[in-house]
Parts: C-alpha cells; sequence; structure tokens
C-alpha cells in the first residue's frame, strides 16, 4: 500500500509541491476537516486515505468514524482529519483518489451481493484491474461483499478459448494442464457449450468458466455438472441480470467491471469552519 500511495503524491506534487496551498494558507494554521459522503454506498480504501494524508505530514490525525465495509448515507461523515491547514489541502486529492475509486468498487459489488443474497452463489471479481492496482482493488471487492478470483497468472490455471485453440482441443489442454500442475494448484477451464462441458466433464476439472451462456442453459449445465466441479458464470452480469444468473444454481457470477468500470463513489473533504 505504502508504494502506491507514495507515487501518487509524488505524482500530484511534481516538482515545486502545492504552490497552491503553499501560497494562500500558511501551514501554522490548524484545521478540521471531514470527510463526507455525497452519495450512498459502501466505503472502501480508508487505509489509503489515511496513509496520504500522515505521508505528506505526520502531524495530520485521522479519526475514522465509519470503516471500511459499511454502508453510508449521503451527508455521513466518514472519518475526520485534523492537524496544518497546508498539510491537509496538499493530501486531499489523493486521499480521495482512493477512497473514491475504492469505494466505488465496494459499492456496485455489493449491489450485485445484495441481488443474490437469496441464492448459494457469490460474485467475484476477475484480473481485470487497474495496472499496479490490483490487489488494493481486490479488497474493495471484498469490502463489499464479494470474493476474489485468482489474482494473477501464477497462482492457478484457467484455460480459455485460445488455449485450447494452440493446444489442439480441451482433452489436450486439460492433459497438458494436469502434466504441469502442482498437486495444489486448481485447474478451471472456460467453455462456451454444453458440448463443450460434456468433454470437460470427461476429463475432468476442478471449476468450470460458464461463458455468456443464457439463464435456461446455465441451469442445464449446473445439472450436467452435478456437484462434480465448482461452476462460475461469466458475461453480463449486472444487479438486474445477477438473480436469474444466481437462481440457474451455479456457484460463482465473475464480472470484471466490477474494478475495471465501477463509478467513482462521490465523497468529499469539507474544511470545518
Amino acid at each position: 500500500m505504502e508504494p502506491l500511495v507514495r507515487a501518487a503524491l509524488l505524482e500530484d506534487l511534481g516538482r515545486a509541491g502545492d504552490i497552491t496551498s503553499q501560497a494562500i494558507v500558511p501551514n501554522a494554521i490548524q484545521a478540521k476537516a471531514a470527510l463526507v459522503a455525497r452519495q450512498a454506498g459502501t466505503v472502501a480504501g480508508l487505509a489509503f486515505a489515511q496513509l496520504a494524508f500522515e505521508l505528506i505530514d505526520p502531524g495530520l490525525r485521522v479519526t475514522i468514524a465509519i470503516p471500511d465495509a459499511q454502508k453510508i448515507s449521503p451527508g455521513e461523515t466518514i472519518a475526520i482529519i485534523e492537524g496544518p491547514a497546508q498539510s491537509l489541502l496538499t493530501a486531499e486529492r489523493v486521499a480521495l483518489n482512493f477512497l473514491g475509486h475504492l469505494s466505488g468498487i465496494a459499492t456496485v459489488t455489493a449491489s450485485i451481493a445484495g441481488a443474490i443474497a437469496h441464492t448459494k452463489a457469490k460474485i467475484t471479481c476477475t484480473r481485470k484491474t487497474t495496472p499496479n492496482l490490483r490487489a488494493a482493488e481486490k479488497y474493495a471487492v471484498r469490502c463489499g461483499g464479494g470474493q476474489n478470483h485468482r489474482f494473477g497468472l501464477d497462482d492457478a490455471i484457467l484455460i480459455k478459448d485460445n488455449h485450447i485453440a494452440l493446444a489442439g482441443g480441451i482433452g489436450e489442454a486439460l492433459r497438458r494442464a494436469k502434466a504441469h500442475a502442482g498437486h495444489l494448484v486448481k485447474i478451471e477451464i472456460e467453455v462456451d457449450t454444453l458440448a463443450q462441458l460434456e468433454e470437460v466433464l470427461r476429463h475432468g476439472a476442478d471449476a468450470i468458466l460458464l461463458d455468456n451462456m443464457p439463464p435456461a442453459m446455465l441451469r442445464d449445465a449446473v445439472e450436467m455438472v452435478n456437484g462434480q466441479a465448482i461452476t462460475e458464470a461469466s458475461g453480463r452480469i449486472t444487479p438486474e441480470t445477477a438473480p436469474a444468473i444466481a437462481e440457474t444454481g451455479v456457484d460463482l457470477l465473475s464480472a470484471g467491471w466490477l474494478t475495471h468500470s465501477a463509478p467513482v463513489l462521490d465523497i468529499g473533504l469539507d474544511i470545518e469552519t
């Protein structure tokens, strides 16, 4: 976390620092400010925001009122920052960038998690993350009640359509994967049709990614798998479509947009005078 926040601050400070605050606000002035929700949502990323203030000035004191993973309403105070006014303003934008982005991810994740709460299915993210922010964004997904898919190319085998094409077929791709994988490495494979699924079941896999299947086909797929593997549905996962997909009996719903396209949650910093 620290290298990410430090790099963001260095990017913002540039060569001369916050020349606006330097010109207008003497650093001897003390101030108190509140991080305030402008929208309803779910909080995530407070540790990043707190670190941004503390790296700029250890004299800034952050008191958290509503912790990560909690729901917030418009107008609610999430945290209070007290200390040198100039330092507070200098750290403001980086702190809000992290907090708004990660809270946005947590918020959309929570919307889907809530929509499928009546089923056994869980919502999970993917590797479609902002470069260098994967761990942070996946943390935000968990704050929203979701689960994490693999963190990188090295912690699980996921055989997709291009792998299958280059291997010469599903059976050969699975054979090579099993020969390569260690005993603790899970193997998942993507299928688009029930015929492909039938072939996967003949060879065996730990998890099966059912890609872009409509609910009726997903229901048939779950019946075919019959508990032999974890089932994961992907494609067109939104708060509106998620319930019907989850009700087919799949174990997981995966959505890349949770991390790559979630809207920022509007959070502001208000000086208390």
